[in-house]
């Protein structure tokens, strides 16, 4: 009975050591969209670090609505940051995005091109660019090296020159509030989309992606425990976020 007791406390310290480290420290999260392409791939499995900008009622989700508002040993974020939070509109649901937009800048596409503070960002064109979707198709998809005022720079797609989402109004960042989008510019409801994100509060954020953990292709599934080695993706093991 003894040995019965010791195993289950050292289940349980086990378990809580666990939590801890997943409140604290880092997270997991899927991809489950691709409006983060090619950045991210639908499948990913990336780390998400909870210190970087303190903590906040979204660090210890599911337990946010015990919490109050505000951020301890809070840190600002910087532009182009790859960012988790719960947008105000869907604060039950978990987002990725790109920081674009600080507090007090003026966001704008026009055109398809991304203009911070009245100025357009630099941008390479790089073509018809072939990329793997989730299904195993390959597509040959526009793309563009868009490079922040800071210096970040990353891939975008275009995949639609008309898309209503390539001319939007001037948008106001509002002090404690950050402007994101996804790199896939036509595939991302972000906050160029007011109803379904719109500007995300500081007290949101649950933290910046770090690496790609682990990848699986759109064939795997756990009825078929084999795919879980086909759909590996090997190339995106522990692949650095930026």
């Amino acid at each position: 009975m003894d040995v019965f007791w010791d195993n289950v406390k050292t289940i349980l310290y086990a378990l809580a050591l666990a939590m801890v480290l997943r409140f604290t420290i880092a997270q997991p999260f899927r991809i489950p969209s691709g409006s983060m392409q090619p950045t991210m791939e639908v499948g990913d499995y990336i780390v998400v670090t909870k210190w970087s900008y303190g903590y906040g009622r979204f660090s210890f989700a599911p337990l946010e609505g015990l919490l109050p508002h505000g951020r301890l040993f809070g840190s600002q974020p910087e532009r182009g940051d790859v960012v988790v939070f719960r947008p105000t509109p869907e604060p039950g649901r978990d987002f990725i995005k790109r920081v674009i937009g600080l507090p007090g800048d003026r966001i704008q596409m026009i055109d398809g091109v991304l203009h911070i503070n009245g100025e357009a960002v630099q941008q390479e064109d790089l073509g018809l660019t072939e990329f793997e979707n989730e299904g195993g198709f390959v597509e040959r998809i526009p793309a563009i090296r868009e490079t922040l005022p800071n210096g970040v720079s990353y891939i975008t797609f275009n995949r639609n020159p008309r898309s209503e989402l390539d001319n939007t109004r001037v948008f106001v960042v509002p002090d404690g509030h950050y402007f994101m989008m996804g790199d896939d510019r036509d595939n991302s409801a972000d906050s160029r989309v007011p109803s379904v994100v719109g500007y995300v509060p500081y007290d949101n954020l649950v933290g910046p992606a770090q690496f790609v953990v682990a990848s699986f292709d759109g064939s795997t599934s756990i009825f078929r425990p084999w795919t879980l080695f086909t759909g590996f993706r090997g190339e995106r093991f522990l692949k650095a976020v930026d």
